[in-house]
């Protein structure tokens, strides 16, 4: 039963995605949204408005701060996984699991030294 929920909710979703993708404008259209007023409107009014002499600085901490405040949180806590797990390899720690499954500090390797 649990198989046939699976693959409807994959079917639902597939659909819908097929269904998004035909509303979608023709690539290189001149209607499509990326090619609106948004862009003048930061090359005419970005000084006056941020104060930056420099338009791509303007984009990136005034208009567009909430977007590039995210993109480096997601950097920060990324990074803090790869050390985090690199220092637990350095350390030779182990979780409860590894301990049953036969795993000792002596099978940490060239991490322990």
């Amino acid at each position: 039963m649990r198989q046939v929920l699976y693959v409807f909710l994959t079917v639902v979703l597939g659909l819908a995605l097929l269904l998004v993708v035909e509303e979608m404008p023709p690539f290189g259209d001149e209607n499509n949204p990326a090619h609106n007023l948004v862009s003048q409107r930061y090359l005419d009014r970005g000084v006056e408005e941020t104060g930056s002499q420099n338009i791509v600085t303007s984009i990136i901490t005034d208009y567009r701060a909430f977007d590039t405040l995210g993109e480096v949180t997601v950097l920060f806590a990324a990074i803090a996984a790869v050390l985090t797990v690199l220092n637990r390899l350095r350390l030779g720690v182990h979780s409860p699991d590894d301990r049953e499954r036969g795993y000792s500090d002596e099978d940490a390797g060239d991490f322990n030294s």
